[in-house]
């Protein structure tokens, strides 16, 4: 090595180092097999130019490393913000451990390239080189270290990173199973559910987590147009809009329909989006297919209203006659429509404010997204 540019060294060796973490990445995406071999090709080249590089300093060897690493860098680089749709489970994601060093030893063989090119002459001094190449070896294997613990399985595209052998309750394909949304999302395994409606149900509670919280302050929000519908006395209260209502957004989380809200004496959190789907039936191909089984679309026919100073107010259920509380009102069925939660439950991202007023499902009427016999109270949607 004595004359060569001494960033080549550290260039080639990060370029090793992602490829190594992307190699092991592409195990973790197994289910997805275009994805899977893309990643193997790519973690390939980057072992390939990495080491091609500890023996010839041509330009057209460094130029090969910095092509192929930076656009390792771009690739993901854009999928934290959006999806690449022409490759099945390449879809935008929060930055991991494993992804994130994997982004940054690749960017270090850019930049190693780089320096290479513009200023042959160069140099680190040998102690420097050995440092930085054993330091650079030592975060690629944390990094593999850390993602050897998970299994992604990404329907289209998310990181639904779960440790191995977590329990997802009876049977690792069970539905529903609990959500934290401070954890990796886990909608992946459950029995006729496609790749892609798996991609939509995951994009929407990603995109639900990131914006519905705009929406968190309870004081607020009345002055975009939302309204409380009186039922704070069962533990959560709903804030309907009736602007977005008829509006034509579609699962939007910047236009929700409906907040939910936990009530705890004068505080409200936020815990929920509730959107609608104006003028469609619950059996709508648009609505059932658009997640399958992982998300449960659903109407309320018991429900009964009465007038409010602010608008409609729910007043209760029906009772077993199908009869209201007194100056009250039963209209029927309204709009379909679902939950996305942004706090903990135990039912999953889809489930139900449990109760009577849980609402019907299509088809049978029963609900899937309810877990464990809870009620929470009457009233709830």
């Amino acid at each position: 090595m004595s004359g060569r540019n001494g960033f080549l060294l550290l260039g080639g060796i990060s370029s090793v180092g992602a490829g190594a973490v992307h190699f092991m990445a592409a195990g973790m995406h197994s289910d997805h097999a275009t994805l899977a071999r893309l990643m193997v090709v790519l973690a390939a080249m980057q072992c390939a130019v990495g080491l091609t590089v500890l023996l010839s300093d041509r330009k057209i060897v460094v130029s090969a490393l910095a092509a192929v690493n930076a656009f390792a860098v771009a690739v993901w680089a854009f999928t934290r913000f959006a999806d690449i749709p022409w490759v099945t489970g390449l879809t935008a994601e929060s930055p991991g451990v494993a992804d994130t060093v994997c982004a940054a030893l690749g960017a270090l063989a850019v930049l190693g390239a780089a320096v290479a090119l513009l200023r042959p002459g160069a140099t680190l001094p040998p102690m420097r080189s050995g440092f930085a190449a054993a330091a650079v070896g030592v975060l690629a294997l944390a990094a593999m270290l850390n993602g050897v613990g998970h299994v992604h399985s990404h329907g289209d595209g998310d990181d639904h990173a779960h440790a191995a052998g977590e329990d997802h309750g009876d049977t690792g394909d069970s539905w529903p199973r609990a959500f934290d949304p401070g954890k990796p999302i886990d909608i992946s395994g459950v029995p006729g559910v496609t790749a892609e409606q798996e991609q939509r149900a995951t994009a929407l509670i990603q995109n639900t987590l990131a914006k519905l919280p705009a929406f968190a302050d309870v004081t607020t929000i009345g002055a975009l147009g939302f309204r409380s519908i009186g039922d704070a006395a069962t533990g959560y209260e709903h804030w309907v809009n009736t602007g977005y209502i008829r509006d034509d957004s579609f699962l939007d989380p910047t236009r929700p329909e409906s907040l939910v809200y936990r009530v705890d004496g004068q505080n409200r959190t936020l815990v929920s989006a509730m959107y609608m789907a104006k003028g469609k039936k619950i059996d709508d191909p648009a609505l059932t297919e658009y997640a399958g089984p992982l998300m449960q679309w659903h109407v309320h026919d018991n429900l009964c209203w009465k007038a409010g100073d602010n608008g409609p107010q729910v007043a209760g259920v029906t009772d077993e006659q199908g009869n209201c509380p007194p100056n009250s009102i039963n209209p029927g069925a309204g709009n379909p429509m679902v939950h996305v939660w942004i706090a903990p439950h135990e039912c999953g991202p889809f489930a139900a404010l449990e109760g009577h007023g849980a609402g019907q499902a299509a088809t049978d009427g029963r609900r899937t997204d309810t877990c464990g016999g809870h009620d929470h109270g009457g009233g709830h949607k």
